[in-house]
């Protein structure tokens, strides 16, 4: 269904994912990261097996003059990937400001400033995707990644109203909310993690279906009605559990 996709955070986790799969389906990509040497590696790789286009591109999209390069690509692709993103772990009040604004930078403005530079002529041709990875965080507090939680929630607030704002013009708008997963092959596994590559297919479908948002795994789809209808206490008190032991893994949801 894309032609072509920009796809942000490529080089690793879930963003890799993404790239492999849009391959596979015949998707040119320019493939976004800080880290050039893995993305040449990944984009060699994907165009040799696949027979596709794919560029890499350096960039850090907290740095004003990379998003603007980014950004410029972003205006002329069928599909925007918004994968990039990390969060900062531990007390909000002992985690150094500049740290915390870099992590809005990238989470909230990167994204939106990508998101408004692919709009325009996804809208014009009457056709396009966006998919926003935000993560199951937006819907509760995260106590000892506060400022990770507040950005994915207006990641999803955000998605959801471009959706109803853009799907008349024929452009597909879509937040993607993982639950834990398993990013790196050492990483913990159970019944709440899931695989990077499920978590990819989920997204990439639930876009092409033109879904304003969508939560893969069973077990988050029957967690998520649950936590909509907690008592804002009882979920502040689940949270920080939950939150206490991903801080001390260095895990967190979409991690």
């Amino acid at each position: 269904m894309w032609r072509n996709a920009v796809v942000t955070g490529a080089s690793s986790g879930i963003g890799e994912s993404f790239a492999r799969s849009l391959a596979e389906e015949g998707t040119d990509l320019v493939l976004v990261a800080r880290r050039g040497d893995l993305l040449e590696r990944l984009a060699g790789e994907l165009s040799d097996r696949f027979g596709v286009r794919a560029e890499a591109l350096a960039a850090d999209l907290t740095e004003p003059a990379d998003l603007e390069r980014v950004a410029e690509r972003a205006s002329v692709v069928d599909l925007l990937v918004n994968n990039a993103g990390y969060g900062a772990f531990g007390a909000f009040h002992e985690i150094p400001l500049a740290d915390q604004s870099k992590e809005v930078g990238l989470n909230v403005t990167a994204l939106m400033r990508l998101t408004h530079a692919a709009a325009p002529s996804m809208v014009e041709r009457g056709r396009g995707g966006i998919l926003n990875v935000a993560s199951v965080a937006a819907y509760a507090p995260s106590p000892g990644s506060s400022v990770y939680g507040a950005t994915k929630a207006f990641v999803l607030s955000f998605t959801e109203s471009l959706h109803a704002e853009l799907k008349p013009a024929g452009v597909h708008v879509t937040a993607l909310c993982p639950g834990f997963t398993r990013t790196e092959d050492d990483q913990p596994t159970g019944l709440m993690w899931m695989r990077r590559d499920a978590v990819a297919r989920a997204g990439l479908d639930a876009v092409r279906r033109g879904r304003a948002m969508c939560v893969p795994g069973t077990q988050y789809k029957a967690l998520l009605p649950a936590m909509k209808l907690a008592p804002r206490g009882v979920l502040r008190t689940v949270s920080s559990a939950v939150w206490s032991r991903a801080v001390q893994t260095h895990a967190r949801p979409d991690a």
